[in-house]
Formats: structure tokens, C-alpha cells, sequence
């Protein structure tokens, strides 16, 4: 079970039993586990992206990047991973899908921020 001791408290106080927390652990931990499939399929076998990522030469609200991957894994409510560009990478601290057509990434250091990502720059206005 993920939730950590203090959440599991709160359940039980609110009148859930283990059993009723255990899944809706196992229920939280399938849901992540199901963002992760779409957004390795969104990423799919890379191609061009555009962000909303912040950069700092780039006067543009949209930026466009070369992906050549996305490597993700699951654990509990942990989505972790790594994203790679064309000629640098980052770690992935979570993620949401937001539509078909876009999704969100909490990345890591240098970047530091949640990115929305889309094949079309017009989601992301």
C-alpha cells in the first residue's frame, strides 16, 4: 500500500476500512499506471513535440523539439522516467495526461517545471 501513515489514518477515521484502503491504493496505483502507457504512447517513437517549455534564448511561448524517447516506470502513485531530446535529456518526476492531444510532464533538473507537450503547437495556446 502506498499511502503513507498519516493518509491511511485519515481513511480509517474517515470510516474506511483496511481492505476499502488497500484498494483504493491499488485503484490510485492503476490509474497511474495507465497515464504512463499514454503518455509513452503519445511520445510513441519520437518525432517532433512542442512544448511550453520555458527557454532561455527563446522569445517564443512554443518551442519545438526533436524527441527520441520517453522511458517511464510506475510505483504506487509514482510516475518516474526520463525524457530524451535529440541532443539532451531530463528526468521525469510525474505526469498527467490532459487530452488526446496533449499531455504534462513535471520534469526534473535543469528544467524544473511542469511542461505541457503536443504534436500540434496550436494545443498548447
Amino acid at each position: 500500500m502506498h499511502f503513507d501513515q498519516r493518509t491511511q489514518a485519515a481513511l480509517r477515521d474517515a470510516g474506511l476500512t483496511t481492505e476499502e484502503i488497500r484498494t483504493a491504493s491499488d485503484a490510485v496505483a492503476d490509474a497511474v499506471e495507465r497515464d504512463a502507457e499514454t503518455i509513452r504512447a503519445f511520445f510513441g517513437d519520437g518525432g517532433t513535440m512542442h512544448s511550453d517549455m520555458e527557454m532561455a534564448h527563446s522569445a517564443s511561448d512554443v518551442q519545438e523539439h526533436e524527441v527520441e524517447y520517453v522511458d517511464l516506470f510506475t510505483h504506487g502513485s509514482d510516475l518516474r522516467g526520463y525524457l530524451r531530446f535529440d541532443s539532451w535529456g531530463v528526468p521525469v518526476e510525474g505526469g498527467r495526461v490532459l487530452s488526446d492531444e496533449k499531455v504534462e510532464l513535471s520534469l526534473g533538473p535543469t528544467v524544473d517545471a511542469r511542461v505541457r507537450f503536443a504534436r500540434d503547437p496550436d494545443s498548447l495556446r
